[in-house]
């Protein structure tokens, strides 16, 4: 049987008097591979904070590894959507990775020996050791991103949550930032959930979609997920989803 890390029962959030979430159901299980899809304001990154104990839901209930959310959780690994960093930054990737252990300290941190061999594990994760000195704001987009990713990976978590990690990436750095966060779900063991405007990159290793519009939602494998049928439910409003070349397109009724 399989043991689930996420499971949302009956879940619902109202802000600002705005309905964001409305009866929300679905499990998670351990080590799956999971994009998160759907249209600007379908509730993608409520959820997030929902599940990092930011929000708490105005119905229904949330267990993360059994338990309700909180903040703080070193059981899960966050990497929020990052902006390309000034050039003349001066923090070196090593700096940056470190703010996962103690980002959350005032002061200057003393130098630490497990401390470094922690953040150095993490670097050579993500194929960045060898850059560990460099300036963070001389690195490429994606190389900043391998570092947040590396950051989030510090405590050993079971859950790693990635929002956005492709946006603003060519379709170069995303294919290998979705490799390398394939490989390290993999190896680990991990439950990741992936934040994402477009599904095509991430088809082939993936196991779930879970898509979201219209304060609802739907889960399950792609191709059983992103139809017709399906996406004009959750829309209420006719939804064409084209496959060609190996890519899915979704499609509303013009306005």
């Amino acid at each position: 049987m399989q043991t689930s890390t996420i499971e949302l029962n009956k879940v619902a959030l109202t802000l600002n008097e705005r309905t964001i979430l409305h009866d929300i159901s679905l499990i998670i299980n351990e080590g799956e591979f999971v994009a998160i899809l759907g249209p600007n304001g379908a509730g993608k990154s409520t959820l997030l904070k929902l599940l990092l104990g930011l929000y708490k839901p105005t119905a229904g209930n949330i267990a993360i590894l059994g338990k309700s959310p909180k903040r703080g959780n070193r059981d899960i690994g966050y990497a929020p959507q990052h902006r390309t960093l000034e050039t003349d930054l001066a923090l070196r990737a090593r700096d940056v990775v470190g703010f996962g252990l103690d980002g959350n300290q005032w002061g200057i941190t003393l130098p630490n020996k497990n401390r470094d061999k922690y953040i150095e594990q993490a670097l050579d994760e993500v194929d960045m050791l060898h850059l560990a000195n460099m300036p963070v704001g001389q690195l490429s987009g994606g190389e900043q991103q391998q570092l947040l990713i590396a950051q989030a990976l510090l405590t050993y978590p079971k859950i790693l949550i990635l929002d956005e990690p492709l946006s603003n990436l060519d379709i170069i750095h995303s294919e290998g930032i979705v490799s390398l966060i394939n490989k390290i779900a993999r190896s680990r063991k991990m439950t990741v959930l992936l934040v994402t405007h477009d599904v095509n990159l991430l088809l082939p290793v993936i196991d779930k979609v879970l898509y979201m519009a219209n304060t609802h939602c739907a889960i399950g494998k792609p191709e059983k997920v992103i139809t017709n049928d399906n996406l004009t439910q959750l829309y209420g409003s006719p939804v064409e989803v084209i496959k060609a070349r190996g890519r899915l397109f979704v499609i509303g009724e013009e306005t």
